[in-house]
């Protein structure tokens, strides 16, 4: 009889790390990935060597635009070729760029560049493949690991889990885990298919170019010092203020501006509420805010 994980009599996360510790590769196969959830299974693909046979093959099928865009090019193209290396270049950038942007939302923490990375490096080693599949959506979920296991040479978990924190450790969700040498043998074959499909376009060089851009550009616009990290600390009472306390006066002034001043005027009273009404605290919070709107694009 199969286990059943549903994050709350038994958790999917504890066992799928533990069997990916005793196993030398992975074929996994998600809607939705994030780098919460990734930062979750990270060290076990660490220990991993890297290159064919012992790494891990990501499949994502839920991405977003412009992922039709090149869809239709690739449908236009000749029957037997492909899209011009150009047009392919162009697309396969703007999707990675996309993804990445899906990977972490908002002003990334500390511990998300740590993890963006990491990512990066484990992508670089070829420990991490990442493949975006195009033909359809493709909201399946299987995690199939393999292992120098006689008895057991293959395990899966199939269900309704994401490659995300919630998917992978909040409740809401059922998943089984299946050991029969048939099934994952078929399991196996569906993978494969899917992944030499050619409308299945490896993103994995465009994802690391633009995480280690963007890594790079982020820690020159907040810096990287001891006040960066001052700055953070700051930050990060402003946004428990912002998100916990009520805004008179001055936020209901600000909604008549612009939005990146009233997001500013708003973080400004977050800091006067979280400082006690210090004028230079709220100047250096705000001003700190504004720069990081900047960088950020918001």
């Amino acid at each position: 009889m199969p286990q059943v994980f549903d994050n709350i009599d038994k958790h999917l996360l504890p066992t799928l790390s533990e069997a990916m510790g005793l196993s030398e590769r992975g074929d996994f196969c998600v809607g939705y990935f994030n780098l919460r959830g990734w930062r979750q299974i990270d060290a076990q693909v660490e220990k991993w060597t890297g290159g064919d046979g012992h790494c891990c093959r990501l499949l994502v099928g839920m991405q977003q635009p412009p992922q039709d865009q090149l869809r239709a090019e690739m449908r236009a193209s000749s029957g037997d070729g492909d899209i011009d290396n150009a047009t392919a270049i162009r697309l396969k950038r703007q999707l990675a760029q996309d993804f990445r942007d899906q990977l972490t939302y908002g002003i990334p923490t500390s511990a998300d560049e740590a993890g963006l990375r990491r990512l990066a490096a484990q992508i670089t080693a070829r420990k991490l493949v990442v493949k975006l599949f195009l033909r359809h959506s493709l909201h399946a979920k299987l995690y199939l690991l393999f292992r120098q296991d006689f008895l057991n040479p293959k395990i899966g978990y199939l269900g309704s889990s994401n490659l995300t924190l919630s998917g992978l450790s909040k409740q809401g969700e059922l998943n089984i885990d299946v050991l029969d040498h048939d099934a994952c043998d078929k399991l196996a074959r569906w993978f494969e298919d899917r992944w030499t499909d050619r409308f299945c376009v490896d993103i994995s060089d465009e994802l690391v170019e633009i995480i280690n851009t963007s890594v790079v550009t982020t820690a020159k616009a907040l810096g990287t010092t001891a006040q960066h990290v001052r700055w953070r600390r700051h930050f990060a009472k402003v946004q428990l203020a912002l998100d916990d306390r009520p805004f008179r006066s001055r936020a209901g002034g600000a909604r008549r501006g612009n939005p990146r001043r009233a997001g500013a005027c708003l973080r400004s009273a977050a800091a006067r509420s979280a400082y006690g009404a210090c004028p230079t605290m709220t100047r250096r919070v705000t001003r700190y805010w504004i720069t990081a709107a900047s960088s950020f694009g918001l």
